[in-house]
């Protein structure tokens, strides 16, 4: 990119948790689908660990039984996405910092993605809520890619979308599973508290940050001075 006066040239971003707070929704959701089906309590720390970042279709074959007709997987599912949209809707709002951030790199040039494991009505009902599709250059969800996060898979094909090596780009993730996934594309990491504590997050990424107030192009540009 011609206009790029950054060190790395593209930013990918993970959605859930990582541009909009809602981990906590989430967690709401699965338990009650989890008890609705009359499955054994869901933990907090089994749903960190097992379920975020995980496409739903993986979750629902591991807890609710891989002999499941596709009927039922999409009934599962659709009950889920209802139970999440109908808590989160009325606090569907950025994490904080995010919009300027996003200005910011465009006006540097930067090229963005949004990767994944969701699906498209997933992202509508994000972006409905919150106007920000404009800023992103290409969108990867979970149907597009066949290896779920930890694989680098889906930030592999996001980087390849946008023409950018993977050495040259620069994800934001918040679950375990993503943080993992984007060292494991050979990128850098930007790991988002809004998960789990900076004290795990530290442990898989490059950089850490509360939300997007605590980022300046001078902290990311030296995780690529060595490049």
């Amino acid at each position: 990119m011609n206009n790029n006066r950054t060190p790395f040239a593209a930013a990918i971003f993970d959605m859930h948790g990582t541009l909009i707070d809602n981990t906590p929704y989430h967690f709401k959701a699965w338990q009650r689908l989890f008890k609705e089906n009359g499955l054994q309590e869901l933990s907090r720390e089994t749903y960190l660990a097992e379920i975020s970042g995980v496409p739903i279709k993986n979750t629902i074959e591991f807890f609710f039984g891989d002999d499941l007709d596709e009927v039922e997987r999409i009934k599962i599912a659709r009950r889920k996405q209802q139970l999440y949209e109908e808590a989160f809707k009325p606090f569907l709002l950025p994490v904080n910092g995010l919009e300027t951030f996003l200005f910011d790199l465009k006006n540097l040039g930067v090229e963005i993605a949004l990767a994944t494991s969701s699906n498209m009505a997933d992202v509508d009902f994000i972006f409905e809520g919150i106007a920000i599709r404009q800023y992103f250059d290409a969108l990867i969800i979970g149907s597009m890619v066949n290896e779920p996060k930890p694989s680098p898979q889906i930030f592999l094909k996001a980087a390849e979308q946008l023409n950018v090596k993977p050495e040259k780009c620069l994800v934001f993730e918040d679950s375990i599973a993503g943080l993992k996934a984007g060292r494991n594309a050979g990128m850098k990491v930007a790991g988002i508290t809004t998960a789990h504590p900076a004290t795990t997050v530290t442990k898989l990424a490059d950089m850490v940050i509360n939300d997007y107030t605590d980022i300046n192009l001078h902290i990311m540009a030296a995780l690529f001075d060595n490049e």
